[in-house]
């Protein structure tokens, strides 16, 4: 058997989090959460809750499915201002 929903969810959010260059806190103050209870989530401590996917989505500007179905998917989606990348590149022509 393959990897849980649970844990690709896990793995979904830590890419998306590398991906935009966003930390623990950041994705917790979009969603109306503590760092810690991000982080508790992230371990496993704690389960992701169907509203967070909601949130999640909405702050990534992705849609719900997109990150249920995994890192790959969740982040080909992310809008391409929300790429590190394009971030830095902005901040690069001040």
């Amino acid at each position: 058997m393959g990897m849980s929903l649970e844990g690709s969810l896990r793995l979904t959010v830590a890419a998306l989090m590398q991906a935009t260059g966003e930390s623990q806190r950041v994705v917790a103050e979009a969603l109306g959460l503590t760092q810690t209870q991000v982080s508790r989530r992230q371990s496993g401590a704690a389960s992701w809750q169907l509203d967070d996917v909601d949130a999640l989505a909405a702050h990534y500007g992705v849609r719900p499915l997109d990150l249920l179905d995994g890192p790959t998917k969740a982040c080909e989606a992310l809008p391409a201002d929300r790429l590190r990348s394009a971030r830095e590149k902005k901040g690069a022509g001040r």
